[in-house]
């Protein structure tokens, strides 16, 4: 288990794969915000923390690659 209090704002969220997947805004529940600078329609959109691999560094690394990832999405 992943303990959330270690994702801070503005963290990097990468994929399994390394590739990035967004940044996040904050933490609501058990998902992560994504801020809307990095989504292509100016939205915010979740990521559930079940995806979490691990947080190192102050980066959240999914279990997930990137493009898989983003297909779990949800939107606001």
């Amino acid at each position: 288990m992943v303990d959330l209090s270690q994702i801070k704002e503005h963290a990097k969220v990468i994929g399994a794969d390394g590739v990035h997947v967004g940044t996040v805004d904050h933490v609501e529940g058990h998902r992560i915000k994504l801020t809307k600078q990095d989504s292509g329609d100016q939205h915010h959109h979740y990521i559930s923390t079940g995806l979490i691999a691990e947080i190192e560094d102050g980066t959240v690394r999914l279990s997930a690659n990137a493009d898989v990832a983003v297909t779990m999405e949800e939107s606001e």
